[in-house]
């Protein structure tokens, strides 16, 4: 059975200007950073792609090459490269990593051991914390090496076969580009494929829960999301939707692997599919493909013909993604009646380990690659969700982390886990949200945990098979199920800058979650604060991971804050930048810290459905104090999302010296946008304006001027205007515009004292003391009962800014 739409990748070879061989190694220099280093005993070397290297046609970069009496050295901008031209070891081949990345450690030799930031790894299965990480490409010493020396190759009729195996043979990648991680991630992506772009409605929430729902308790459960506002895009039916051990006899096996609906549980699964469909769901089933196909499955004979076994045979057919032909059924006879009955995607959830009948030949990167593709077949915007499966794992999104344990540990471990995944380029984890087995009930964990959701790659809300175990907000206590809620909301309306960050990730290769050194290589804190990371192009997020203190009722967040002025989204705070600090959080709060002139653009509303086309209204926020352009990119969903001709791109820009904010007008295929759209502009931290004038097309139009916020909120001034067409430019003018608005500490350090858990007069006399000289007053502190975390959440408040 063929596989006519499994396509070949890139192109495997090597622009012969770009290589220095001799008879048993090859050099290919493809960028000024980055090197392939073949050695072969019998001279013969692979210019197939492989799993992790699928396009190695650089253009040319400038080089030299130069003989001595050991050998050869070979420079770039970037690399000094000396050979002996004998078999690979330490003391004949090794590379200095040139621009002055250390003093003396930016030196690589072969077989030894490579220092690297980290990379991710293949899953979070029972991890409680952290776990050891497989590596990425880069370092603090400046280079990164992936081994590709056992990776299987892609062939030209869409198949794959693994390496020859002969004894000695070395393919490897060097990346050189010192403290530049973000070019050697741009050289990752040309050489191993981008990421692509998701499919939009997956950027809302997922609601997922390993439980056997039966279809009446699903409707029932997507009724109470809409009766408490709760916005869901992709609903996710865990393993019981197929006939698992209760329904299977044991001379089977398990009940793992399944293909067959449960109809005790769903008596019309089409009718299920279409129901969700039409209130603008997705869904994803679960697999374990692991056990094949046995005789009580309903495709178990379809199987038999379509590989030409005997009809009426009760053997089982073995799981084998070595064999072609049962790689082409266990799409065609398995998967494809499933999808034709609305089935949107699959989440792939491996079980049997990375060994198969071929050496190199890991299982799930079959599945991944072979399951990613074969859900673009039909022109559709492919997505997958399965584990991570090495490098190159990037290109079959979405991840799956596996099994996690409920703890802070645990949810202590996920943001570092993230972000440092960009150092491999794998750029969408999904993560069990609020954890899936073990540990103990904790509202204030599972709150804090679905706020990390919000700001991490895919918000799925997951939880084991317990009773006790569920995610549902309205199941949690007062105010963690309000504060929950908001949360989800929240999600659904950061959809646009999701996206924009989307359409960035696969395009100019800048992944939605980095750490702060991609920003920021040569500042040593960027490397301390791995729990702090980078979100979309306007964000820092430092999630809270630790409980609230008992006496501040606040939890301790320490983070860095780069040079300049940053505000946090929630609280309304400035802070000035260059230095370390502690920041203290309630439970509504989390610190999403945007630079001065950061622009955010977001749903109007609390009810933004990402599945329904782009949003009638949208809010930007506009951070005070600098001017700063960025975009809106938005699109009609269609297709693998990388035609630049289905997007439309707003720019947006502030502009302090003029005084003004500028919407559009947007360029490109505006038939995607909504015929008229309102934009709410919201501009955080000015002066109240007191004159303002907003026109369309150069004409003066009315528009509605709101002020919300106080001294503990911050101060925000909202611009509302109705009725704009697609394609026009909106300019707001206000000498407001140019100016940030005073903070004074003294607001916000009555509603920390107010919340306190000490004595009343303490806070009295604090409070008085702050605001009379509210530098003077942390020097009185101790004095009048106020330390430990409680002076630290004063102090943060009083010296946010040095004015």
């Amino acid at each position: 059975m063929p596989l006519p739409h499994f396509v070949p990748h890139g192109d495997g070879t090597v622009d012969p200007r770009a290589v220095v061989a001799g008879e048993h190694y090859r050099i290919s220099v493809l960028s000024p950073g980055l090197l392939r280093l073949e050695y072969s005993p019998t001279g013969r070397f692979e210019d197939r792609p492989s799993a992790f290297a699928v396009d190695r046609r650089f253009p040319v970069p400038d080089f030299r090459v130069q003989r001595t009496a050991s050998g050869i050295e070979l420079l770039t901008d970037r690399i000094h490269l000396g050979y002996d031209e004998q078999a690979f070891s330490p003391t004949g081949l090794s590379a200095q990593i040139r621009g002055g990345v250390t003093s003396y450690h930016s030196v690589w030799r072969y077989g030894t051991p490579v220092p690297t930031l980290g990379g991710t790894a293949r899953t979070l299965d029972e991890a409680d914390g952290p776990i050891p990480l497989e590596p990425g490409i880069t370092s603090r010493e400046g280079f990164g090496v992936i081994d590709d020396s056992a990776s299987v190759l892609l062939t030209d009729d869409g198949w794959y076969a693994p390496r020859a195996g002969e004894a000695g043979a070395v393919d490897l990648y060097l990346f050189g580009w010192g403290h530049d991680h973000q070019q050697a991630l741009r050289d990752l992506y040309a050489l191993s494929g981008p990421q692509p772009v998701l499919p939009r409605w997956a950027l809302g929430n997922w609601w997922s829960r390993y439980h056997a729902y039966d279809e009446a308790e699903y409707r029932e459960l997507v009724a109470e999301f809409d009766r408490n506002r709760l916005p869901f895009s992709v609903l996710v039916v865990d393993m019981d939707w197929h006939l698992t051990d209760e329904h299977v006899e044991r001379r089977h096996g398990s009940g793992w692997t399944g293909y067959t609906w449960n109809r005790e549980l769903f008596p019309d699964p089409r009718a299920f599919l279409e129901w969700a469909h039409e209130r603008g769901y997705r869904v994803t089933l679960n697999l374990h493909p692991a056990d094949g196909v046995r005789s009580f499955e309903d495709a178990h004979p379809a199987m038999l013909e379509a590989l030409g076994r005997e009809p009426g045979s009760e053997e089982p057919v073995a799981f084998d993604v070595t064999d072609r032909d049962f790689v082409a059924a266990y799409f065609e006879v398995l998967h494809r009646g499933l999808e034709a009955d609305g089935v949107d995607f699959w989440w792939v959830d491996w079980q049997s380990g990375p060994h198969s009948r071929l050496p190199g030949v890991d299982p799930l990167w079959v599945l991944n690659h072979y399951h990613f593709l074969d859900s673009g077949a039909d022109g559709s915007r492919p997505l997958t969700l399965s584990r991570y499966a090495g490098p190159g794992s990037h290109r079959y999104p979405v991840g799956f982390s596996g099994d996690t344990v409920i703890s802070w540990a645990s949810l202590a471990f996920q943001p570092y886990f993230t972000a440092t995944a960009a150092n491999i380029g794998f750029g969408w984890w999904s993560h069990d949200i609020g954890g899936h087995v073990f540990g103990a009930r904790d509202d204030e964990l599972a709150t804090r945990w679905l706020q990390f959701g919000v700001f991490s790659p895919i918000l799925r809300l997951h939880s084991g098979d317990n009773d006790f175990i569920a995610k549902e907000p309205w199941r949690y206590r007062s105010p963690y199920a309000e504060a929950m809620a908001r949360g989800l909301r929240l999600r659904h309306r950061l959809v646009p800058y999701l996206h924009t960050a989307n359409r960035s990730a696969a395009v100019e290769g800048v992944p939605l979650v980095r750490p702060l050194y991609h920003e920021h290589p040569e500042a040593e804190q960027a490397y301390r604060y791995g729990h702090q990371y980078l979100f979309g192009a306007e964000l820092m997020i430092a999630p809270v991971t630790s409980p609230a203190d008992p006496v501040v009722t606040r939890a301790a967040v320490p983070v860095w804050l780069p040079e300049g002025s940053w505000t946090d989204l929630f609280t309304g705070t400035v802070y000035d930048g260059g230095r370390e600090l502690v920041l203290h959080r309630g439970l509504d709060d989390v610190p999403v810290l945007a630079r001065a002139g950061a622009i955010v653009p977001l749903a109007g509303s609390d009810d933004a459905a990402p599945e329904i086309g782009n949003p009638a209204e949208l809010e930007v926020l506009v951070v005070a104090g600098a001017s700063h352009r960025a975009v809106l990119d938005e699109d009609d969903d269609s297709g693998d999302g990388r035609d630049p001709a289905r997007w439309a791109r707003t720019p947006l820009a502030v502009d302090v010296t003029a005084g003004q904010f500028t919407v559009g007008p947007a360029q490109g295929h505006l038939g995607c946008l909504p015929a008229a759209r309102t934009w709410v502009l919201t501009f955080i931290g000015v002066e109240e304006p007191a004159a303002l004038t907003v026109a369309v097309d150069g004409e003066t139009v009315p528009a509605r001027v709101s002020r919300s916020g106080n001294g503990v909120r911050g101060h925000r001034t909202s611009v509302t205007v109705e009725g704009v067409a697609p394609g026009a430019r909106i300019v707001v003018r206000s000498a407001a515009l140019r100016t940030v608005a005073a903070q004074d500490p003294a607001d916000r350090v009555f509603d920390l004292l107010n919340d306190a858990q000490i004595s009343y007069e303490v806070k009295r006399r604090v409070h008085e003391a702050v605001r009379r000289d509210p530098v003077g007053a942390l020097g009185q502190a101790p004095a009048l009962g106020v330390e430990g975390p409680l002076l630290s959440a004063l102090t943060e408040l009083v010296l946010a800014t040095r004015a």
